[in-house]
């Protein structure tokens, strides 16, 4: 790595080294100062890898300390990895496999089994161990030929106020809403503290972040955050809504907040840049072929530990398998591993029994939230079957009845 060098990250260097952050993804702290004050807020730099070349950084990596939501409703610890970058003048110098190394050595010192990321580049992160876990559609309807309905039993009850977007009252209603849905699907991140004033901070003075409330009762059931962007051409008013947040405790209120922004005047587009790929809104919507849908990958996760990484998630049907691993990054994962679990929990240690299955870690990884099966990745080449009648067994065991979906940006 020639001459670069690898540090902790001094609080005192902070600035500077989040401005390299900025350069690489072309932006500049100047035009968000308070934005850049609320990311130092929940930074913490004893997490953050600073690769330096003399008196210059080159490269910056950190995680955030999270609980995730895995199958089975239970959370997990897990290291949040983000803040990745390698300035354009240090390209192809092994320095971004210098700071995965350094930061994945630092989380199994830590005691941390799992690492989660979102990646720019999804290419990138395989080569170090990830799997792509998760999948999200991206959304642009037409709302001037897409109708919501049948609405469930109950959506007319439910009543939609707008609310001041950052006024605490309506933030502390809305991360409790957000709280309440965080254990019913994989991948989603409990919000830390701090976190919550991030979600709010607006950014955007020429479409500014609105919030409307879902009520009943008397109580709020849910909420969503968008911006309402106005753009007229030559037949008149072409506005889009679009949604930047919406969850709900349940499906009267959930469709009731699509059908408040759907119903927005001046608008004929709504898009919504993440959705769960079994979203209740796809079985709503009168014509799919005109919601623009796209898929995209979510999080993708490294197991650090295999052992205290499969014995953290629940599994769906009792399972009792040799699993041999492959993990030349991180070496220490590699071998036999025997995986049984049922209702009561799960336990995972190393074994000399004969391997059932054969797979690479970031196929571990792939399947870890229950959205992606061993049986899609043995077909693929992937993942290979030892013991007849494994693999089924297997890939049942680590599927969810939920796909997972992570909401909370990082």
């Amino acid at each position: 790595m020639t001459s670069t060098e690898l540090h902790v990250l001094s609080a005192t260097d902070w600035d500077e080294w989040y401005g390299v952050l900025e350069n690489a993804f072309g932006g500049s702290g100047t035009k968000a100062p308070e934005h850049r004050e609320l990311i130092r807020a929940i930074s913490d730099p004893g997490r953050s890898i600073a690769a330096r070349d003399g008196e210059l950084f080159a490269g910056t990596a950190a995680s955030f300390r999270f609980d995730v939501t895995m199958p089975g409703g239970r959370l997990a610890p897990a290291a949040g990895v983000t803040m990745v970058s390698v300035a354009a003048t240090h390209r192809r110098r092994g320095i971004l496999t210098a700071m995965m190394r350094r930061q994945l050595d630092d989380l199994r010192e830590r005691g941390e089994a799992l690492a989660v990321l979102t990646a720019s580049e999804p290419a990138i992160y395989g080569r170090y161990g990830y799997g792509a876990a998760s999948r999200q559609f991206r959304l642009e309807i037409d709302t001037a030929r897409v109708r919501l309905g049948p609405l469930p039993e109950g959506t007319e009850a439910v009543g939609i106020r707008s609310a001041p977007v950052a006024d605490e009252a309506t933030v502390t209603a809305c991360e409790a809403v957000y709280a309440r849905a965080v254990p019913t699907r994989p991948g989603m991140i409990a919000r830390s503290p701090g976190w919550a004033p991030v979600q709010v901070f607006d950014r955007d003075s020429s479409a500014p972040l609105l919030c409307v409330l879902a009520e009943r009762d008397g109580e709020v059931t849910g909420y969503a955050r968008y911006r309402n962007r106005s753009r007229w051409d030559e037949s008149g008013p072409a506005g889009s809504v679009e949604v930047q947040d919406l969850h709900a405790d349940d499906p009267a209120s959930r469709a009731a907040l699509w059908r408040y922004l759907f119903g927005i005047d001046l608008t004929s587009t709504l898009t919504k840049p993440s959705l769960p790929v079994d979203d209740p809104l796809l079985h709503l919507v009168s014509d799919l072929r005109r919601c623009g849908l796209r898929q995209w990958d979510g999080l993708h996760v490294r197991l650090v530990e295999v052992g205290a990484a499969l014995t953290a998630r629940g599994y769906r049907s009792p399972v009792d398998v040799v699993i041999d691993v492959e993990d030349a990054f991180c070496g220490w994962n590699t071998g036999r591993w025997r995986l049984t679990a049922d209702a009561s929990g799960a336990v995972c240690e190393r074994t000399a029994d004969p391997a059932d299955l054969a797979l690479p870690v970031r196929a571990l990884g792939a399947a870890h939230l229950g959205g992606v099966t061993l049986t899609s990745l043995a077909a693929a080449g992937v993942v290979r079957e030892v013991r007849p009648g494994a693999l089924a067994a297997a890939s049942a065991a680590f599927g969810s009845e939920t796909a997972p979906w992570y909401p909370h940006d990082f």
